[in-house]
């Protein structure tokens, strides 16, 4: 072994074939991990593993070797499904629940799925109302800064995500990769009942209702049921009466858009109307 950077704490290079890998320790006489207590653990300087491309530290030389993969792109496991290689096979198992619609973790409160653990556990502080991040402009507040940061888009308009074929712009990095797909034709997500196919998971979800007959949004005046949360939307304006999309025209309103286009072709003579600029 080779000593390197000796100061007072001193750095042992270990070789093997994957790279190398620091460890640091101080010049203490060492003693039984297990003997220390959580305060002498901080005082003393205990071996670590360090990466030397990120200097990131490590528990155990295993892990750095692990780490190091995503700097070296070795990533030997692949996806038989759309060619992506993964770094470990954990990681490959997550990212085959996108081409199946396998969401395995369920929430007990709202029965929604999930495709990982980290997924369920982000979305349960939802339900804990543990909401510290309040919009300034609506008052609107979100669990986590991030969901903050992308709702102030719109009220700002601010698109910073370009799609480089077209130029159009988006909201968050999400919507781009979708986007990304209606250029490429890419539909990674498939039904296992009968092979169609997909761009978005979301769609595939609701697709998946049509075999198995599922409706989970039900309204809670009549009782009718849904198998998607935006026909619920618009159902629920029948009892309201609500009528929001009004025509220039002649003043008559509609529950929903479409129906307020299909209206305007009386006025237009069958012609469609030409998109504003």
């Amino acid at each position: 072994m080779e000593d390197v950077n000796r100061s007072d704490t001193s750095n042992t290079t270990l070789l093997n074939n994957k790279g190398s890998v620091t460890q640091t320790f101080s010049g203490e006489k060492a003693l039984p991990i297990g003997t220390l207590t959580i305060q002498q653990l901080l005082q003393r300087n205990i071996p670590e593993y360090r990466c030397e491309i990120c200097r990131e530290t490590f528990p155990s030389e295993y892990d750095v070797i692990t780490h190091k993969q995503i700097h070296s792109r070795k990533k030997p496991y692949c996806c038989e499904v759309c060619g992506k290689y993964f770094v470990s096979n954990s990681k490959l198992t997550r990212h085959k629940r996108q081409h199946t619609g396998e969401r395995p973790y369920h929430c007990e409160i709202c029965a929604k799925s999930f495709v990982d653990n980290g997924g369920l556990n982000r979305h349960k502080r939802i339900h804990a109302e543990d909401k510290h991040y309040r919009c300034e402009v609506c008052e609107k507040s979100f669990v986590y800064n991030s969901d903050l940061t992308k709702h102030k888009r719109s009220h700002t308009g601010e698109k910073p995500f370009h799609c480089e074929i077209c130029g159009k712009s988006f909201s968050d990095n999400s919507s781009l990769v979708i986007h990304v797909r209606c250029h490429t034709g890419e539909k990674p997500f498939h039904c296992e009942i009968c092979g169609k196919c997909f761009s978005e998971n979301s769609k595939l979800t609701i697709h998946i209702r049509s075999h198995t007959g599922e409706k989970p949004f039900p309204c809670e005046i009549c009782g009718k049921s849904f198998s998607v949360n935006s026909h619920l939307v618009v159902h629920r304006k029948i009892h309201t009466g609500e009528k929001p999309y009004l025509c220039e025209y002649c003043g008559k309103s509609f529950i929903t858009n479409s129906h307020l286009k299909t209206h305007k072709l009386k006025h237009t003579g069958g012609k469609p109307l030409k998109r504003e600029v």
